[in-house]
């Protein structure tokens, strides 16, 4: 059975060693393996896909690595099983359907468990899938109580991951805390530039020449948290802004779908405001 082992610990001579010389002591074989120092702050990052049997003791293999690497070390094991995620919608269709189509085919490591909007407008869309949609409406009511609300909904699921497939809301700090490096959004333009609201008519006002999407792990800060994955196509003078939304939206379902494959594949590591991606 194919296992991975993701460290993230201080840089430090003859870590790899250690650390392929435990496994090698356990008898296990070594599939696939990549590694990455951050010379900024020495930091040392690795990845390692490996064949654990089924009887093989996992607990003791965790031990021997703890021993093995400095105290700091952040090290974990695992069977890269199917994640739990919820997506949270507004309106807008393409993001949704996009996960909803690779969901139904096989081509997410997860399980949709459930779609969460404050509108009714993809609530025929989703059950199309066999999938629960909750309408929450936010309409007459406070942010924080909204929030509340959603919150508590995300609990009786306990996802792994949220999902924010165009979910157009800013979120409090008081909602983003509890999913810590697990809620991800996708960012209609190429973060940093043209932060916040109707960012193609801003791209359109400045005549730029490529326009992108960003996938991110949301932060207190708006659009300000790491960035997973990223993609631009180029544009023209001779496009509308109306054109330009349609193109950037095209881009924005593969990026969101980019960055969820990833992430649900611990492809991912967080280093404070970015990210270090085994690809």
């Amino acid at each position: 059975m194919a296992h991975l082992l993701l460290i993230q610990c201080p840089d430090e001579r003859g870590l790899i060693y250690k650390i392929t010389g435990v496994l090698y002591t356990h008898g296990l074989n070594i599939l696939r393996n990549s590694e990455f120092v951050e010379r900024d702050g020495n930091v040392f990052f690795m990845r390692t896909e490996f064949e654990l049997p089924a009887e093989a003791a996992a607990t003791a293999l965790l031990t021997e690595l703890q021993a093995a690497l400095p105290a700091a070390a952040d090290i974990r094991l695992t069977d890269n099983r199917r994640k739990n995620i919820v997506l949270l919608v507004t309106k807008e269709h393409h993001c949704l359907s996009e996960l909803l189509v690779r969901h139904a085919f096989g081509e997410l490591n997860a399980n949709i468990l459930g779609v969460i909007s404050n509108h009714e407008v993809l609530g025929e869309l989703t059950r199309k899938f066999d999938l629960p949609f909750h309408y929450l409406p936010h309409e007459g009511r406070s942010r924080e109580a909204h929030e509340a609300e959603v919150l508590a909904l995300l609990a009786s699921y306990a996802p792994d991951y949220v999902v924010l497939a165009k979910y157009m809301r800013i979120l409090s700090p008081a909602f983003v805390a509890p999913y810590a490096n697990r809620l991800i959004n996708i960012h209609h333009s190429f973060l940093p530039a043209f932060v916040g609201a109707s960012p193609y008519a801003q791209a359109y006002a400045r005549g730029v020449k490529i326009i992108g999407a960003t996938a991110h792990f949301v932060n207190e800060q708006l659009d300000q948290g790491p960035i997973i994955a990223q993609s631009v196509i180029p544009i023209d003078h001779t496009q509308s802004a109306r054109e330009l939304t349609q193109a950037g939206r095209d881009v924005e379902k593969i990026v969101l779908a980019r960055a969820l494959k990833l992430v649900l594949d611990e492809q991912v590591f967080v280093h404070r405001n970015k990210t270090v991606i085994f690809d």
